[in-house]
């Protein structure tokens, strides 16, 4: 029974020894244990210790690394001393789970408050670790606020582990000692994660994730490798904000650069919002009072509610599998068994309702070094934790796709392109056997091919934001689309002549490009995946000439603004780094837009007549060895 008085002398009263802390422990307990990198280590330790004295204890927790291995003992014992329930919503189906899978409770993070609230999962003893008292009694539970504070306040039996080590976070992260029974103080190093181990395609993840990111988005990050590198790609950003369950030392990083200066959140300005810490002792130091940072219980910042507040929220995760249809299967990894990945669908959802919010799924497309594809046909023998209609993009390293809203077909023809090109024959194959696919769907050797992202582009054209990039097979209906708005005199100038259908077998060589003896750049404007083609420019390599014919269109209310000089000049740059001669093209003698354009390049124009057509032909010249 907590006291209620002067709380110096409740302290002073209720100071303990581990072993007698954990004495009051009762056999048929559950008992509840502070989270990540908070937790009370040496209070674990104490009921490791003595946990043959017990029998039918429940452990309640996050997934742990576990300092002290309460599992081992429960595996050891046949669950007689010990059970252990994690709070996990994973599909539990990596080495991390040896032994531990049923064990594992699914549940979306801000669910769990309400399940310790009402009772339905009572708990009768909380182990916390907290800082020292202040003057009037406060303490802080630091680094792991998350469900903590929830179990804290639901428990019949609150102990706590004090140490001096654990910083004094602001936010909502205080108790008060008469809110506790019990007192063990014991100074110790918390729990610290280094570095997280090299992911070789991160970096080309992290420069499509950071495509997808405006200036003002206010980010969650997952932990690992692939989000670390993603924050690296971000420090070009401004005025970014943070709304994360784990704050880490490079999220504190871009702090300290300017990067993140939560001024245009919209909802609690100019604070980070998190709900657990997870880094080094550097990390744990700057939370020490730092007003910048605000710690809340999970059941606030998980809360897709309160997510959603927040303007251009940003969700990004990791994923272990997604099939052809957008199911997605995720799991804790060695490095990162802090996290877990329960509180994905709480921000995927809550990014869904942030005004200009988006979700971004990541995962490098093969696994057991490059044999086996982390897109597979069809999710087999695992939980589904983000199901398809709560798929926004997915980003490999070989590019990203906008799943929302997109049939099962195009799902599946957006995934394939960002698979590894090893495996997408195969992809390809299985997608046609399970009906995601027509049968008048064909597999062209161009299709494994590698987007080029050094030629995407954005630009200010007419006031609006303009995007020049190589085409994606996923681009087939906006091509289709963009032709069909083309008056009659522009088809005739673009096709030769007249022409009212443009169905996929007849302008395919459009948009199945190899990127190399074959190019398409189009210009677009929109959010990515629903974008609208206002120009296309493509060249077709002759092998006998070894020049690139190339060819334009141009949407009426666009014309005259500059997009095709500015894809006449990207086309030539791919066509000379692809080692073509130079550039040619057949027009219409009143065509002067075409003559004008092949004037504007830096290379000495030929012009020739033939009939009413002229033949234009601009050859890439080296420049003198004096003017390198």
């Amino acid at each position: 029974m907590r006291e209620s008085g002067y709380w110096a002398d409740n302290y002073q009263r209720n100071k303990l020894s581990v072993e007698d802390a954990i004495a009051k422990i009762q056999s048929g307990q559950r008992i509840f244990i502070g989270s990540s990198c908070g937790e009370p280590q040496r209070l674990v330790k104490g009921l490791a210790d003595a946990s043959l004295t017990f029998t039918d204890l429940e452990i309640v927790r996050m997934f742990s690394g576990e300092s002290t291995s309460l599992s081992k003992i429960a595996e050891k014992s046949k669950s007689q001393n010990l059970n252990i329930r994690s709070f996990y919503l994973g599909s539990a189906n990596s080495n991390s789970f040896k032994g531990d899978l049923r064990f594992i409770t699914p549940i979306n993070l801000s669910d769990v408050h309400k399940l310790i609230k009402s009772k339905m999962l009572p708990i009768q003893v909380a182990l916390i670790q907290v800082s020292p008292p202040d003057d009037f009694g406060w303490m802080s539970l630091g680094i792991s606020v998350d469900v903590t504070a929830s179990a804290a306040a639901g428990a019949d039996l609150v102990i706590a582990q004090v140490n001096s080590k654990m910083p004094r976070v602001l936010g909502r992260s205080s108790i008060h000692v008469n809110d506790i029974d019990y007192f063990v103080e014991h100074d110790e190093n918390l729990i610290e994660i280094g570095h997280y181990p090299d992911v070789k395609s991160a970096g080309k993840i992290a420069r499509y994730v950071s495509r997808l990111v405006d200036d003002g988005s206010t980010m969650q990050m997952s932990l690992g490798g692939t989000s670390e590198a993603n924050i690296e790609a971000l420090l070009g950003k401004n005025d970014l904000g943070i709304h994360t369950q784990y704050v880490t030392n490079t999220v504190m990083k871009l702090m300290a650069m300017g990067v993140v200066t939560n001024r245009k959140k919209g909802f609690n300005n100019g604070k980070i919002i998190c709900s657990n810490a997870i880094g080094n002792q550097d990390l744990y130091d700057l939370l020490d009072y730092n007003t910048a940072v605000e710690f809340h219980p999970s059941k606030y910042v998980n809360d897709p509610r309160k997510i959603a507040k927040n303007r251009k929220m940003v969700a990004m995760n990791t994923a272990r599998e997604i099939d052809l249809t957008g199911q997605v299967a995720a799991d804790a990894l060695p490095f990162n068994y802090f996290s877990g990945v329960t509180g994905i669908l709480d921000f995927f959802r809550g990014a869904a309702m942030s005004k200009k919010g988006k979700s971004i799924l990541m995962l490098t497309s093969t696994r057991d070094d490059g044999r086996q594809s982390r897109i597979v046909p069809m999710l087999q023998n695992k939980a589904v934790v983000v199901p398809r209609s709560e798929v926004q993009y997915v980003v490999t390293e070989f590019g990203s796709v906008n799943l929302f809203g997109k049939s099962i077909q195009e799902r599946a023809l957006s995934l394939i392109t960002i698979a590894h090109p090893d495996f997408r024959d195969q992809l390809f194959d299985e997608a046609k056997t399970l009906g995601l696919l027509g049968p008048e769907r064909t597999l062209r050797e161009e299709m494994r091919s590698v987007y080029p992202l050094m030629l995407e582009e954005t630009r200010i054209v007419d006031r609006k934001k303009i995007t020049f990039r190589p085409v994606k097979l996923i681009d087939e209906r906006g091509i289709q689309e963009h032709y069909y708005r083309l008056d009659s005199t522009d088809v005739i100038s673009r096709f030769f002549h007249e022409k009212k259908s443009f169905v996929s077998k007849q302008i395919e060589r459009t948009f199945i490009i190899d990127y190399h003896k074959d190019m398409t750049i189009v210009a677009v404007e929109g959010q990515s995946g629903y974008e609208r083609i206002l120009a296309v420019g493509e060249y077709y390599l002759n092998p006998e000439t070894e020049m690139a014919e190339i060819a334009f269109s141009v949407e009426k209310d666009w014309q005259g603004k500059g997009l095709s000089s500015i894809l006449i000049q990207k086309l030539a740059e791919a066509a000379k780094g692809n080692g073509m001669k130079g550039l040619t093209a057949y027009t219409a003698k009143e065509n002067k837009r075409m003559v004008k354009l092949f004037n504007s390049l830096n290379y000495e124009v030929k012009a020739v007549s033939q009939g009413t057509m002229i033949y234009l032909e601009a050859k890439f010249v080296e420049e003198p060895e004096a003017d390198r």
